[in-house]
């Protein structure tokens, strides 16, 4: 590697996006989606990419966090950079679900011990790093989609331990109850999420180039809660899980609902943003945060549709497992070919400013 070659390198891992991990996400959902409609051998060649990319990603969030840990840092007080932490919990969890599925229990429950105690440390961490702990002020100009992130890490939790129950013995017990807490904790995290980032389009200003990626998220964090009650609810008996059933499998109905109509507003944004406002489009890290909710809501149709015998949910999910598979298809090509044009395999990556939204000292209230 030449002098040069190793700057490039070096700059890219400094201002890797801590959401990369969504690539992770994306390609392991579409995984599952693709072993429950009996697409096998794809499948499997997904998971293999899933697995090998989280590893990649671990490998190269270590050199940052060792080698340039004042960026890392500095990504944690960034309201719109921080909650994208919370990709690496999600990412765990959907690769962990994946691994299950191959009957490989004691990798998946080592993966959810990392994956719980990493969400219980961020989850009390981050919201004061990155917004109430922050000096600039008002904050709630500073919400946008990454938030709802933290909605998807507190699902997956649930998704995983509702996956493991059944087969955890002695543990099952205490599996139901880590299931419905997170479940419910995601709930309550989504509302307020979401009272947070419509507050913030209502009240200020907001330029097309703000309305990135990342907003498809409160789409797929919807479809996560819709599985992760899909699979309590098929869960063996176990006190919470009977006390709770019938509400969790209402909720996720709903859930499902609200996600389906959120993305006749997601598309008519995007084309609002590409459209008429001419913003290109072009590769980002952030465009991950599009591949993950669509394969998680083709997932999640499948699901309810099995769980509370909803045979049109199901048809649906299937037909947008597809669909999600040609947008992951689209993307992972972009993402190949743009270092390859840029001549070498990080050169190219985006600028991290290009990422996120403008700092909130920007916005101005609405008049």
């Amino acid at each position: 590697m030449t002098s040069n070659s190793g700057v490039r390198v070096g700059a890219a891992v400094r201002g890797m996006p801590p959401g990369y991990f969504a690539l992770v996400m994306a390609t392991g959902i579409i995984s599952v989606g693709m072993h429950l409609i009996g697409v096998q051998t794809l499948s499997f060649i997904l998971m293999v990419v899933c697995a090998a990319a989280y590893l990649i990603l671990v490998a190269l969030t270590g050199w940052r966090l060792i080698a340039y840990s004042a960026a890392f840092l500095a990504d944690m007080h960034d309201p719109h950079r921080g909650f994208q932490f919370f990709t690496f919990v999600a990412g765990t969890n959907v690769l962990a679900a994946r691994l299950a599925i191959e009957g490989w229990f004691g990798l998946a429950t080592v993966l959810l011990g990392v994956s719980g105690i990493t969400w219980l440390l961020l989850g009390y961490a981050l919201p004061w790093f990155a917004v109430l702990g922050r000096s600039v002020r008002p904050v709630l100009n500073a919400a946008n989609g990454t938030w709802f992130i933290w909605v998807v890490a507190s699902q997956s939790v649930a998704v995983v331990a509702a996956s493991l129950e059944p087969v955890s013995g002695d543990a099952r017990a205490l599996l139901a109850v880590l299931a419905i807490l997170s479940w419910s904790v995601g709930i309550f995290l989504y509302g307020a999420a979401g009272v947070f980032v419509s507050l913030r389009l209502v009240l200020y200003d907001i330029r097309p180039e703000q309305l990135d990626p990342p907003y498809w998220v409160s789409m797929g964090a919807c479809a996560i809660t819709v599985l992760a009650g899909a699979r309590i609810v098929e869960m063996a008996d176990a006190p919470m899980v009977t006390a709770t059933r019938g509400l969790v499998a209402g909720v996720s109905v709903m859930f499902w609902a609200f996600a389906t109509w959120l993305i006749p507003v997601l598309i008519a944004v995007g084309f609002w943003r590409h459209v008429t406002h001419r913003v290109p489009l072009r590769y980002e890290a952030t465009l991950w945060s599009i591949a993950f909710p669509v394969g998680m809501y083709a997932v999640a149709g499948i699901y309810l549709g099995q769980a509370d015998d909803l045979p049109l949910v199901g048809q649906i999910g299937t037909v947008s497992l597809w669909v999600a598979l040609v947008v992951w298809l689209v993307m992972f090509t972009a993402m190949v070919r743009q270092p390859l044009r840029a001549g070498g395999l990080f050169r190219g990556s985006p600028d991290p400013r290009h990422l996120t939204v403008e700092p909130a000292v920007t916005g101005q209230p609405r008049k």
